[in-house]
């Protein structure tokens, strides 16, 4: 084993869609970007994956008078991390997409348009993160909302992984998928990416019913998965984060 992994021995990967900061609708809808930044360094993940984080938008700017003066993704960056975005989706007022968070540092990243139909602008956020000596290879998602969309998605994502990553690389998959059954969990292990343990609710974040989001890894043996609890995060996002803890195979 790397000696470095005796320095570092557990791996914490943390996912989180935090509904572009704000919650609540028409006049009670509240803003809520400073919360999610103090939870997100609580969480003490050596990488966090974000969802639907925006990285500008016109109107929500006018709205809110302590709305961030840089984008989403370096707003909630811990001291020491760094923050790498890509987006998704551009509208009349801006732009959104998934976001990576690392204490570790960032060799590279890349985006694919994972986009199934007109009507949803989805794509995954790939980056490469040197982590106690090794590369760890980092893909965030956020699904479609229909479930042959999903089914497409994921084969893509497949795809992807074959053609990008070396097949001895640790790979970490990370996100929303929109997924209220098994199918897609049955079609990552075929990819050979595995979740730990039993279902996990993070949906809806005030009364939990299914698990949305999932973290599903390649090289790397899970230890615990779990997600944080207080009533502070479910006021945050309609989704609670979903942590797991890893250590390093030989």
């Amino acid at each position: 084993m790397n000696p470095a992994f005796a320095d570092h021995p557990l791996l914490r990967i943390a996912t989180y869609n935090i509904h572009k900061g704000v919650q609540g609708l028409g006049l009670v809808k509240r803003l809520e970007i400073q919360n999610l930044g103090h939870a997100v360094e609580q969480l003490d993940a050596d990488v966090v994956c974000l969802q639907e984080v925006r990285h500008h938008n016109r109107r929500e700017q006018r709205r809110f008078a302590h709305w961030p003066d840089v984008p989403q993704a370096e707003f909630l960056a811990p001291q020491g991390y760094e923050a790498v975005y890509r987006t998704n989706a551009v509208t009349r007022d801006g732009e959104h997409g998934n976001a990576v968070l690392s204490r570790w540092p960032v060799l590279g990243h890349r985006h694919e348009d994972i986009s199934d139909h007109r009507f949803e602008q989805r794509g995954l956020l790939h980056t490469e993160v040197h982590i106690a000596g090794m590369t760890v290879h980092v893909v965030v998602v956020h699904l479609g909302l229909v479930p042959a969309s999903r089914v497409r998605q994921v084969e893509q994502l497949g795809r992807y992984i074959e053609r990008e990553i070396d097949p001895q690389a640790p790979v970490l998959v990370a996100g929303d998928f929109n997924d209220w059954g098994q199918r897609l969990t049955r079609m990552m292990a075929a990819l050979g990416l595995q979740e730990h343990g039993a279902r996990t609710p993070t949906f809806p974040a005030r009364l939990p019913l299914t698990q949305l989001d999932h973290i599903y890894a390649r090289g790397l043996k899970p230890v615990s998965t779990w997600v944080p609890r207080g009533r502070i995060w479910h006021q945050m996002s309609d989704h609670l984060p979903l942590v797991a803890d890893f250590t390093w195979q030989d």
